[in-house]
């Protein structure tokens, strides 16, 4: 069965360094990590790995993320000319938008529904990299793809997250994503089908 993973990745630039966010596509990836739940590992992929980690993602039929819609997916994309048409993508923060029309950040959801928090932010990670420190960079990382992860079986077990504000009362957001599941291994099934039609990429792991 196709592998269904958890995603986040850190850029080496801001964007502030490459003109706002408009300029999306001047980011550049410093470190992609998931957690992969056929292997049941966390795994991290510099960037003399990135030929293997996009070998990696033909095994991939689904791909969980906070803000991977608006971020990490179109940043993938462009760096390695890939496309995600036909992939089952789970973005937490995507839904969020959609029901509340607003945005909240992984720290403060994490703290409300799993009383975890992040260990830093993006312009902390940045600087991680320019100073060489790619080990703490990658603690860092996988921090986000643990706080992601452990969000996204939450809501596959409660089908809601609570969304705290500071100007009224916690409100819980419903997700539908139960329902959802109960089709996802017919759906795999039918990518993966479809991808054998394909020439073959043996396993590199």
């Amino acid at each position: 069965m196709l592998d269904k993973i958890v995603l986040d990745l850190e850029t080496k630039n801001s964007f502030a360094e490459v003109g706002g966010k408009h300029n999306l596509h001047r980011l550049e990836i410093s470190l992609i990590g998931v957690y992969s739940y056929n292997r049941n590992d966390y795994l991290v992929f510099e960037e003399k790995e990135f030929l293997l980690f996009q070998k990696f993602l033909k095994e991939v039929g689904v791909v969980v993320g906070f803000s991977i819609y608006n971020f990490d997916l179109p940043l993938l994309e462009k760096h390695f000319d890939y496309k995600f048409n036909n992939y089952i993508i789970f973005d937490i923060l995507k839904e969020i938008e959609e029901k509340r029309g607003h945005k909240i950040s992984l720290n403060e959801l994490a703290s409300a529904n799993i009383g975890l928090q992040k260990n830093g932010n993006g312009l902390e990670a940045i600087e991680l990299y320019k100073q060489g420190k790619i080990e703490e960079l990658k603690r860092y990382c996988l921090n986000d793809v643990k706080l992601t992860k452990e969000l996204y079986e939450l809501i596959l077990k409660k089908d809601y997250l609570i969304i705290p504000s500071k100007f009224h009362e916690p409100v819980r957001v419903p997700f539908g994503w139960q329902e959802k599941h109960r089709f996802l291994e017919k759906e795999l099934a039918r990518i993966e089908k479809q991808r054998q039609s394909l020439p073959s990429q043996n396993s590199l792991f």
